[in-house]
């Protein structure tokens, strides 16, 4: 589950890399990766705002393309994902309900003369969805804005049932208000050119990357180098805070030989990112990748110049450095990530498009969010401590606080 396109049966989706998703198989790999699960009607606030919510963004990405036109970058991508969020969240309302996609589906092509009618056999893929796909669509399009605003006013409808009460105890109403929504973001793919079933493979990609079935680790990136190129498979770094004439530095050894130099905050207003080289340990024992670490310890992989230069140069360094200060900024934010147990999937996203290109963007999302939690656990303990040992085992990929000897 680490390269997006692999192919996976974990999800009974076997045919992903052709893009190839069922209705009914989607809808299971949604409903287990709905992280607020409440059974019934009365779970649907959630889901329902959530939906409301992401027919929104796709509103707001339209309406960002007609101001800054072609600065700005990414616009069909950013479409296609909020297509799949969309399809998410409305999966999960109808799970909610008990209602099954391939159902909702074969009734969006009916009239009230064979509504009832409806096939024992599930209805297929999502590309059956799309037989009349207009060829030549654009999400660029006066009629992509249209239909966008029209699906918003389907989900507002919906919403407003809700909030008065009318599906809380009415199955029926709130499929002929699904149905309906499902129409009319059938018709916004359709007059955008959106392949629905592209939208939902790559939706069930975000969702194996960031909720998989099984956790398998992406392989250690220097597998196969010679062991001086090798990072420890244990690194034990004892990490202390000094004063000198009253400025506090943070200095690290390694079997009691100092690694590099003296850190401070480089910040007026102090804030502790001086002991941030726990964050660098993190991704090297979790996600088994730090250029950081790897030219601290002296194990670049010199034996493959396009290696060394690619994946262990300067830029490298930085691009791991930046991603630091952006997750340390962010974590400023929430006293450290002490109370957060997950990880908001936007800053996830951002740290994915940050290593676009290294080695590292094959780790998965749920690899990155360990990481960056786990490194903040340590984190914390050594700003309470101010000084620890701190063990990167990149076998056991954990990373873990033990009390300075002087503290025992």
């Amino acid at each position: 589950m680490h390269a997006p396109n692999r192919k996976t049966k974990r999800n009974g989706f076997d045919r992903i890399k052709d893009r190839t998703v069922l209705l009914d198989q989607y809808q299971a790999a949604a409903r287990r990766t709905d992280q607020n699960r409440a059974k019934g009607l009365a779970g649907l606030a959630f889901p329902l705002l959530g939906l409301f919510g992401e027919v929104g963004t796709l509103l707001s990405a339209l309406k960002k393309k007609q101001r800054d036109q072609a600065s700005y970058a990414g616009y069909s991508d950013a479409v296609i994902e909020e297509f799949g969020d969309v399809l998410w969240y409305f999966s999960n309302i109808a799970s909610r309900a008990s209602l099954k996609l391939s159902v909702l589906a074969q009734l969006v092509s009916r009239g009230l003369d064979n509504w009832a009618n409806v096939e024992v056999q599930h209805f297929g893929a999502f590309g059956d969805l799309q037989r009349r796909k207009n060829k030549h669509g654009s999400p660029d399009s006066p009629e992509f804005e249209s239909a966008l605003i029209a699906l918003a006013g389907k989900v507002g409808l919906l919403l407003n049932d809700f909030s008065l009460g009318k599906v809380a105890t009415n199955r029926d109403a709130l499929s002929a208000n699904l149905v309906e929504i499902f129409r009319a973001l059938i018709e916004a793919a359709n007059v955008a050119d959106v392949d629905l079933q592209i939208a939902a493979a790559r939706n069930v990609e975000k969702i194996n990357s960031r909720w998989p079935i099984d956790r398998i680790y992406q392989p250690l990136f220097d597998q196969g180098f010679p062991s001086s190129e090798q990072l420890p498979r244990k690194i034990e770094i004892e990490i202390v805070e000094e004063e000198i004439r009253g400025k506090f530095y943070v200095v690290q050894r390694l079997k009691g030989v100092k690694l590099g130099s003296r850190l401070t905050d480089n910040k007026l207003a102090p804030d502790d990112y001086r002991f941030h080289d726990v964050f660098h340990l993190a991704y090297a024992a979790i996600l088994g990748w730090s250029p950081v670490s790897r030219a601290l310890l002296k194990m670049k992989r010199k034996s493959q110049p396009h290696i060394d230069e690619a994946q262990d140069g300067a830029r490298a360094i930085l691009i791991e450095e930046g991603i630091s200060t952006f997750i340390f900024h962010h974590a400023l934010r929430l006293n450290y990530f002490a109370p957060i147990q997950a990880l908001d999937y936007p800053l996830l996203k951002t740290v994915q498009d940050f290593v676009r290109g290294f080695e590292v963007d094959q780790c998965p999302l749920w690899q990155w969010e360990k990481a960056i939690l786990d490194g903040f656990k340590v984190f914390r303990r050594l700003q309470v401590q101010r000084r620890g040992i701190i063990v990167a085992d990149l076998v056991k990929r954990s990373i873990t606080f033990k009390a300075h000897p002087d503290d025992r």
